[in-house]
């Protein structure tokens, strides 16, 4: 296995379940992450530009659309791009969980497989 050359960043939630096999995943390999409490930290504009150009620049993947704060802040269908960005920045519980980044590599959700390649696994 080849040693990341970036951190790797995990942002979650304490109680997602996804965050904590994500976190599992580098633990087991032995691999050093940096855990950060979305709730807490959120995301800077630098990391959230940097996440969305990593994903393509699908700001819907950013959202956690069956998150209880997803009715409460906007209406996904009657909400602009500019709205969804400044509510994800001012509501970090909107995101998606978890974020795992590595430099300008980014996923969201539980992704072994592409983590296993920046690895240098698979």
């Amino acid at each position: 296995m080849s040693v990341p050359k970036a951190t790797i960043q995990v942002f979650g939630k304490a109680k997602c379940f996804d965050t904590k096999k994500a976190l599992r995943f580098f633990k087991e390999r032995g691999v050093p992450v940096q855990e950060i409490d979305i709730l807490r930290k959120g995301l800077s504009a630098g990391e959230y530009r940097s996440v969305r150009t990593a994903l393509g620049g699908d700001l819907d993947a950013l959202i956690d659309d069956k998150g209880k704060a997803y009715g409460q802040y906007f209406v996904a269908y009657l909400a602009g791009e500019s709205a969804k960005e400044s509510a994800l920045l001012a509501h970090p519980e909107l995101y998606r969980t978890p974020i795992v980044r590595q430099g300008k590599r980014a996923t969201i959700g539980y992704e072994p497989q592409v983590w296993a390649r920046w690895l240098g696994e698979g």
